[in-house]
């Protein structure tokens, strides 16, 4: 599900593209050279991102990765191909072309990065004209003692909150289980499609193994849960016509007993997995330290030693 490349991403909780948003949020796709290749981008001042600035001589280079080009299930052809007439803005059949941000413009029927200018058009590594869709299901548990018993942090007074963590294979750093929506699927079904996946190693289960652990999962993924970020995601990946979002979604064991009877087992493109102690001492990749912090505020855990550094972000 082309997730080989997802360790470039950095997710930023941006949902309007105010001016302000712009500068402050849009800095990872102006890096180079581009990921996986010598493709240095067209240099952008930063009081130049905004569309709404006028530049006559903007002119990005043109790049779309081999990858891309070769046409693998999760890529559209190139956007001049015969046959080829994408529907913007919308559901286009299978593939939804819709913004979680809202409406993007097309011009000379090329999708534009609502974000700004990156210096570079194309899709480069992204599949997709337009949104590329992700997922990130984060799965959460109380710490426990040996008698079940919650247990408080010493300094905060606050009990601490446990998430399942993967360190990826292909960069080594810890991240939330997460990947590419596939045509046709429900944004649901995706968060639980790759913490099966990821966490559990579902790929690599018998059907009567993989049926028993649906049937755990059901609880879990049906009950009430909390969206934690949906937007666009400042990535190095993203281009002037190709971008990628995501949806962050907490699922949170109340009682343990469904994940404590859940054999963790990495997966797919998991190197290791393992429940980890949520505080603002962990380093995870990307901005997924953020999506983690919102949901130790929503259910009123631990996260810092410090009383004063809770209180904003």
């Amino acid at each position: 599900s082309n997730l080989s490349a997802s360790c470039w991403s950095r997710l930023h909780p941006v949902n309007m593209f105010n001016s302000y948003n712009v500068k402050s949020h849009h800095s990872k796709a102006l890096t180079s050279p581009y990921p996986g290749s010598h493709i240095e981008r067209s240099q952008v001042p930063e009081d130049k991102v905004g569309w709404l600035t006028e530049w006559k001589d903007y002119n990005p280079v043109e790049y779309t990765a081999k990858s891309v080009l070769a046409g693998p299930s999760w890529a559209d052809p190139q956007i001049n191909d015969e046959g080829f007439s994408p529907k913007f803005n919308e559901r286009d059949g299978e593939v939804e072309r819709k913004s979680l941000n809202g409406l993007y413009v097309v011009e000379n029927g090329r999708p534009r990065n609502p974000a700004g200018r990156t210096g570079l058009t194309g899709r480069g590594l992204l599949g997709r004209w337009g949104p590329n869709h992700a997922a990130d299901p984060i799965v959460t548990r109380w710490k426990r003692d040996g008698s079940g018993n919650k247990v408080a942090h010493p300094v905060s007074g606050k009990n601490i909150l446990q998430f399942v963590a993967i360190k990826r294979r292909d960069c080594g750093e810890w991240a939330i289980p997460g990947g590419m929506v596939d045509p046709g699927e429900k944004i649901s079904a995706t968060l639980r499609r790759e913490f099966e996946e990821e966490a559990l190693n579902s790929l690599q289960k018998s059907p009567e193994e993989k049926a028993k652990l649906e049937k755990q999962l059901q609880k879990l993924f049906s009950q009430e849960h909390l969206v934690v970020y949906r937007g666009y995601v400042d990535d190095p990946r993203n281009t002037d016509n190709a971008w990628m979002e995501t949806e962050a979604v907490n699922y949170h064991d109340e009682t343990g007993e469904t994940m404590d009877n859940l054999p963790l087992e990495a997966g797919d493109d998991a190197g290791v997995v393992k429940w980890v102690d949520i505080s603002e001492k962990l380093e995870l990749y990307a901005s997924h330290s953020y999506f983690i912090k919102l949901v130790t505020e929503k259910q009123g855990a631990h996260w810092s030693e410090d009383p004063g550094s809770e209180c904003h972000e």
